[in-house]
């Protein structure tokens, strides 16, 4: 026979399994309750970022973890590797850079911003449309620059979506418009490709590195 005592018990220990299976489905959805570390966490420690909402800090501490790599890849090379071609068709390190900075401001306007993806102000279109789309006009144009300029261009504009980031909720992650084979894309998977658009890019600096 049951006796209220059991029936107390039966229902706490389902409590707690539902509690736990649900921690183990959203690994970081228990991070709104975190305080923040006692010691600043490292590059290579993902987790909470001051200023930022739980979510919005995975995402900031995989961007700083990419782009350190991607900086690291291009470390002291000079200007002739950085206009390096491997063919006619090819693009350069310096205007793979380049174009890596174009995109992120692009969807630092597209969903920041709320505008539709291509557009763009006729300043914006003017400073990075040649380096978005790369081909003939990147490899008149994007040449002739120390790292700097490129690293530099980098920096500016991952500034400005960190800052913007500090003000946004994970619920505007979460926020969706029709994208990616116009399919409903959130900002999280939006900025996610940010983050792997550069790995990809990365790959290829280390080829092209590879065959100088």
């Amino acid at each position: 026979m049951d006796t209220l005592e059991n029936k107390n018990q039966r229902r706490n220990f389902i409590k707690n399994v539902s509690m736990i299976g649900g921690g183990l489905l959203l690994p970081f959805s228990g991070m709104a309750g975190m305080e923040m570390p006692k010691k600043k966490l490292g590059l290579h420690e993902f987790g909470p970022r001051k200023g930022y909402a739980p979510e919005i800090s995975i995402l900031v501490s995989m961007m700083d973890w990419m782009r350190a790599t991607v900086l690291r890849s291009v470390r002291g090379l000079s200007v002739k590797e950085l206009d390096f071609l491997l063919d006619d068709e090819a693009n350069s390190i310096g205007a793979m850079l380049m174009h890596l900075a174009a995109t992120e401001k692009y969807y630092q306007i597209h969903t920041f911003e709320n505008k539709p993806w291509g557009s763009w102000s006729e300043a914006d279109e003017k400073r990075w449309d040649v380096a978005m789309g790369l081909g003939d006009k990147g490899r008149l144009e994007i040449k002739g620059n120390p790292l700097s300029y490129y690293t530099d261009a980098l920096a500016e504009v991952r500034d400005q979506t960190k800052e913007l980031l500090k003000g946004k909720t994970d619920d505007w992650l979460m926020e969706s418009t029709k994208f990616f084979g116009n399919q409903s894309t959130n900002n999280y998977c939006k900025w996610f490709h940010v983050v792997e658009h550069e790995s990809n890019h990365n790959g290829q600096i280390k080829f092209i590195k590879g065959r100088m």
